[in-house]
């Protein structure tokens, strides 16, 4: 192998190799030495620039640092900049928020707006001197001379609450709250600040001060459903923003800060105090003088009056946000930004659950401790029929149906027992009533008393705690509790509830949270045979040339089949107990097939009862917004008269369907005796109505009369005996104890044992 490559080529290939290291040699020496010549001479270029003692300390490392903290903070504000412009990434960004959507009821009838209207905005040159001078006075007077930022004003306005030991002043300028209008939401959070900041700064970039002022007068929230100052101008005054004088200029722009606090159709004083500020902001700022806005002091505006003015605004406010997310689905190529809009609300219906909200709280309210309360109402196809988000839409605009989530109780347990019977048991099926723990946690029944083997239908109807917590393990089998839990939420998802449900021990007893409307629309699957639907208030939607653009019924999501219909039909079965002999029987409508579930939270502090008929599914909530307690309100008591006032108000002209394990119900005859005695000739027990806790209720009274009657025709008796007459019978009030009231019965001696208390 040697002799294969001759002698000449191996000597040439090594002088070829020592030539090779000889010029990487040569290369490396050469660029050291120049590398070293160069330090050199810049260090004794650098030499000329040396600042020594005091004034290296004084000047130089200071800006050194600075340059360093400087360049670190720009990194880090690159890092925070990145998902506020992310925010900027629709080409369409500047019509975000410019959907504008007339509603009509399911009928065709106006019912409110929604959104911005560009095509009827005024130019800013339009707008009154005084009412632009009144919203830079107030909201940002600064506003030409910043870059989107404020700094002065906002140390200025840090000083003052620090001061005052609270918010006095905003600091946000008029570029920063656009921003927020167009891209962000309202959440008080450190993230949302920072990104209104950068967002600010980006618009600065992009539009004009003009444009951008133009745009905070076209977008900004004035309170009762409007957008802007010529949509609140149309609203409280009955004219064009063009045509306010000052007194009405100050009032709008007072109600940039907060809309509904100083809405005057809402609260007039609050928002002539208001409109007094903005004043003197308009004379500190210079804009004006005290002579100029004397006469506004002395004639205040004063709001058109829309207290008989009833429009569905919690409704509106869902349906609006329902809209832009359906709008979102539209193709790209679609411009369209006005639409008119039929949803599934009847008014009738509206108006008759907001009236036996009112009702209530008003007559009960106070006695309960009870501030707040919702409802929905569904068609079983899961179009909403009417909402109240709460007591009072000027008040606070929190949907507590949509946006709150709380305990649901025992009215959870419905999808605990349809769990089971998908897992082998049936109605008739036997559980103990008796203790049980899972780990440390016992739950206990409301009486604190256990009643021994019932069936599923006897306990669902007496609201038995224990027994949902012991399917829950039986269902998990070898999985144990966790097991079966998790089987419980999954039968949830399927009918619609999209709360988190945590995994925890009580979960079967309801210790999760939802919503209203979730809650409300997932019990249309029994009555629906087993299908669940998804809650919606739009029905129809058209452009404002009237073009039919997307309709429900053909678009929208269809039913999906989440449990059979036996076990439908059978759950029907099983509630319809707890309104007519349970927990629920203030629900019952005469002649209309019923069925529902009540539910109660530890300390009272919600309220439920989410029931059904063939045609409509609804849910009630009473409770507090600061979830305090109420005074031992439970499902059974206003809830459930709430829901049956507002259910006999939704079936009035409606035919009624039954429901598959009920049956359709009959008619009950009117009564042809006096309100007391039932038609068959049985004493007719007392009508059970709500009312406050009671110290002495009206059947305790009646209890007492009774017995007055009893001592004094006892007395006379005896007087009578006394004086050597025979003694006379005393003639029992009725022949049958059940005339008599239940405690009082229970009470004489031979009389029925009276039932034990059942939980509501």
């Amino acid at each position: 192998m040697r002799q294969i490559v001759p002698p000449q080529w191996k000597k040439k290939f090594r002088h070829i190799l020592l030539d090779l290291d000889a010029r990487i040699d040569s290369t490396l020496f050469s660029s050291a030495v120049g590398a070293r010549e160069l330090y050199e001479r810049f260090s004794t270029f650098m030499d000329r620039f040396y600042v020594g003692r005091w004034k290296r300390w004084v000047f130089i490392e200071p800006l050194s640092e600075a340059a360093t903290i400087g360049l670190g903070g720009l990194i880090l504000m690159l890092a925070l900049a990145v998902p506020a412009f992310r925010e900027t990434a629709d080409d369409d960004w500047l019509k975000k928020s410019d959907l504008a959507v007339t509603f009509l009821d399911r009928y065709g009838n106006p019912i409110g707006n929604r959104g911005i209207k560009h095509n009827d905005s005024i130019p800013l040159e339009d707008f009154p001197d005084n009412l632009i001078k009144a919203t830079l006075a107030t909201e940002d007077r600064r506003f030409y001379d910043h870059f989107g930022i404020d700094v002065a004003g906002t140390f200025r306005a840090l000083l003052t609450n620090a001061q005052a030991g609270g918010v006095r002043q905003g600091g946000s300028s008029i570029t920063q709250q656009l921003a927020k209008n167009l891209f962000l939401n309202n959440e008080r959070t450190i993230e949302r600040k920072v990104k209104e900041a950068f967002l600010a700064v980006w618009l600065e970039t992009r539009l004009t001060k003009n444009e951008i002022l133009k745009l905070y007068l076209d977008r900004a929230y004035m309170g009762g459903g409007t957008f802007g100052v010529d949509g609140a101008a149309h609203f409280y005054f009955n004219k064009s923003a063009r045509d306010v004088n000052l007194a009405e200029a100050a009032m709008l722009a007072g109600l940039f800060k907060a809309p509904t606090k100083y809405a005057p159709h809402i609260n007039l004083p609050a928002a002539r105090a208001r409109a007094n500020v903005v004043l003197d902001n308009l004379v500190d700022a210079g804009f004006m003088t005290e002579g100029q806005v004397f006469g506004a002091r002395r004639n205040p505006a004063t709001a058109v009056d829309r207290r008989d003015e009833n429009s569905p605004n919690y409704y509106l406010d869902w349906a609006f946000d329902e809209m832009r997310k359906l709008v979102d689905t539209f193709p790209k190529s679609y411009t369209e930004r006005v639409f008119v809009v039929r949803t599934a609300i009847d008014m009738n219906v509206q108006r008759a659950a907001e009236e036996a909200i009112e009702n209530q709280l008003r007559q009960f309210g106070r006695d309960y401790h009870a501030t707040q309360a919702a409802t929905v109402v569904a068609d079983l196809d899961g179009g909403v029929r009417a909402m109240v988000g709460g007591r009072d839409y000027g008040a606070s605009q929190f949907n507590r149906a949509v946006d709150a989530y709380r305990q649901p109780g025992s009215s959870f347990k419905p999808y605990v027992y349809t769990t089971a019977l998908l897992n082998g048991f049936k109605p008739t099926s036997i559980i103990v009533d008796g203790p049980v723990c899972i780990g440390n946690w016992c739950p206990q029944n409301y009486g604190h008393s256990y009643s021994g083997a019932v069936t599923l239908t006897q306990a669902i109807t007496r609201s038995i705690n224990v027994v949902p917590v012991k399917l829950s393990i039986a269902i998990g089998g070898k999985g144990g509790p966790k097991a079966g839990r998790a089987k419980i939420v999954e039968v949830a998802r399927r009918f619609g509830i999209k709360a988190p449900l945590p995994d925890t021990p009580s979960l079967p007893i309801g210790a999760d949270e939802v919503t209203v409307l979730e809650h409300a629309v997932a019990y249309a699957t029994f009555p629906n045979k087993g299908k669940s639907v998804t809650p919606h208030a739009v029905l129809e939607v058209r452009t404002g040339a009237g073009d039919l653009v997307w309709r429900f019924d053909r678009d929208g999501k269809k039913p999906l089949q989440a449990i059979p219909a036996s076990v439908a039909a059978d759950m029907a079965g099983m509630m319809s107990h707890v309104v007519s002999e349970g927990t629920a029987r203030r629900a019952a409508l005469d002649g209309i097939p019923t069925a529902g579930k009540t539910g109660t939270t530890n300390a009272y502090r919600d309220a439920w009862f989410v029931g059904y008929t063939g045609n409509f599914t609804c849910a009630v909530w009473y409770g507090n917004d600061d979830y305090s307690a109420t005074n031992r309100m439970t499902g059974g008591s206003l809830p459930a008269q709430t829901w049956h006032d507002i259910m006999v108000a939704a079936h009035q002209g409606v035919e009624i369907k039954e429901i598959a394990g009920i049956g359709a119900g009959t008619k009950l005859p009117a009564p042809a005796v006096p309100a007391t005695i039932a038609a068959n000739g049985a004493p007719k027990p007392p009508e059970i109505k709500p009312g406050p806790p009671p110290v002495l209720t009206k059947r305790g009274a009646d209890i007492l009369v009774h017995v007055e009657k009893l001592l004094d025709e006892a007395a006379k008796t005896v007087g009578q005996t006394s004086s050597g007459e025979p003694p006379k019978p005393v003639k029992p009030l009725s022949s049958n104890t059940s005339a008599l009231p239940e405690s009082f019965a229970a009470a004489t001696p031979g009389s029925p044992a009276a039932p034990a208390p059942l939980k509501n």
